[in-house]
């Protein structure tokens, strides 16, 4: 009874962490000691798991510690080797891995049962059991192949091995275009129905394995279609919806092996990613239902007549001369060159002169939530300069400059039409700025497929080339000016 108790305060203590973690989270400067105190109670729970099997008596330690020697590697070797530009990659394939481990534990749960002969019978507790089996087993093999999915579009492709690199010195083999015809939605939810009906069957006859595989099955495939038909412009929505169901899936699986701190951590990741996945919404004017069903970006991509002079750093290095304000905004362009580091020397030239720089941060640049944040704190650019999207567009009136590195959807004024993909969706006013540099590879379209007016207007100065190549040649412009 004594150790009952300590097992649960110790759960209590690990879900605690959880919580306040979680919190943490909800900022850039608190983010870092959120996501120890998450790290943290994790280990307790898993020590405290650890415990409470050696009072129970049960053996084999060896595969146990084993496990998580090879799974402390495999995620040590990650998180080293991972570059800023591959973290929603990185995010997305474990969001996957959230959801394959809860589903192979409830498989894992139902075959043993069905080989013990430990199958209850016919009533609430056969339902309650199976029932949760069923629905961790439809979550996690559908946020597994869906996140492998989102992954797939996110890297533009699966790579192999020892093949020939292209420009950007990555080896593409695969590559998951937006497809999604509209007879694809009426399969998505045939699909869905399907793996329902396997549960309620597994229930009928639960010593059924073919019902059990068939749900493995239904459920791997409606994951891959469930992202397919999804564009590039959604997958922040698309990766904060995943890390949700893994969440779910978890807690699922904390009703199956009735462990309390699963049920707690899952129902908080869960509830957190959904949280997140309707303010990502919200940010891109889009609904749940029509990020779901209705394919955003990839296709329909218009064509670009117009044509732009380009200017070169030592002119932009002039227009910067003499400035009160500039505000840098970045985008997934930023990432790809890795030129972070490069804009907070800018910024730094630019403060030595008296000019005071911000940064406006949307709340989909990149392919994650937070992805730019992350990446100028790697650049050491102060949490105080981040400014959230609704607060710098009170401040582009009376920008001086407005400088636009890798972005291109979240500052296309065609937003503001009612017009087109974009229609509706909420842009931090570049255009507002008395100048505009936009530093960009070319007047390529971006996701949405939509032109941008804002390259073209007669105060935007076009920079084309490599992010990180134009900025360090305008620092060195600006340093001999």
């Amino acid at each position: 009874m004594v150790d009952a108790v300590i097992w649960d305060i110790g759960y209590l203590v690990s879900a605690a962490l959880f919580i306040m973690g979680i919190k943490k989270l909800s900022s850039p400067r608190t983010a870092p000691d959120g996501n120890k105190m998450g790290a943290q109670g994790m280990l307790l729970a898993v020590l405290v798991t650890l415990g409470k099997m050696y009072t129970d008596g049960i053996i084999g330690y060896e595969l146990i510690v084993g496990g998580l020697a090879l799974g402390s590697l495999i995620g040590w070797w990650m998180a080293v080797r991972v570059e800023m530009t591959g973290m929603p990659e990185l995010v997305a394939l474990f969001n996957g891995f959230g959801g394959a481990a809860s589903a192979l534990v409830g498989l894992s749960e139902v075959l043993s049962r069905l080989q013990s002969g430990n199958v209850p019978e016919p009533g609430v507790e056969l339902y309650a059991i199976w029932v949760a089996i069923g629905l961790s087993g439809l979550v996690g093999w559908l946020t597994l192949t869906g996140s492998l999915m989102a992954m797939g579009k996110l890297m533009g492709g699966f790579y192999i091995p020892f093949t020939k690199k292209d420009s950007r010195g990555r080896r593409k083999w695969v590559n998951f275009p937006t497809w999604g015809p509209p007879w694809l939605n009426l399969v998505k939810v045939a699909m869905l129905f399907v793996s329902l009906a396997l549960v309620v069957l597994t229930i009928q006859e639960p010593t059924n394995t073919d019902y059990i595989y068939g749900l493995v099955a239904s459920s791997c495939l409606l994951g891959i279609l469930f992202v397919l038909p999804i564009g590039g412009a959604d997958m922040p929505v698309v990766v904060s919806l995943l890390n949700s169901m893994s969440g779910i899936a978890a807690a699922f699986t904390g009703f199956v092996i009735g462990n309390n701190v699963l049920i707690i951590a899952g129902s908080m990741v869960g509830a957190a990613g959904l949280i997140l996945t309707f303010i990502m919404c919200k940010a891109m004017n889009r609904t749940l239902i029509a990020v779901l069903f209705k394919s955003f970006g990839g296709s329909g991509r218009e064509t670009v007549t117009r044509t732009k002079v380009g200017s070169d750093p030592e002119e932009v290095a002039m227009v910067c001369d003499g400035i009160s304000t500039c505000v840098i905004i970045p985008g997934y362009g930023m990432a790809v060159s890795q030129a972070q580091h490069a804009v907070k020397e800018f910024a730094d030239l630019l403060e030595s002169q008296g000019v005071e720089v911000k940064y406006g941060i949307h709340p989909v640049a990149g392919r994650m939530p937070g992805h730019m944040n992350v990446l100028l704190a790697e650049a050491n650019v102060p949490y105080e300069q981040l400014i959230e999207m609704a607060e710098i567009n009170l401040e582009m009136p009376e920008c001086d400059v407005a400088l636009v590195i890798g972005a291109n959807d979240t500052v296309n004024p065609v937003a503001r039409s009612g017009e087109g993909p974009l229609a509706g969706m909420p842009i931090i006013d570049a255009d507002k700025a008395r100048v505009v540099v936009v530093i960009k590879r070319s007047l390529n379209v971006g996701y949405a497929g939509v032109d941008n007016d804002l390259f073209f207007e007669d105060k935007t100065m076009m920079l084309f080339g490599d992010g990180k190549k134009m900025m360090n040649e305008l620092n060195s412009a600006m340093k001999e000016f």
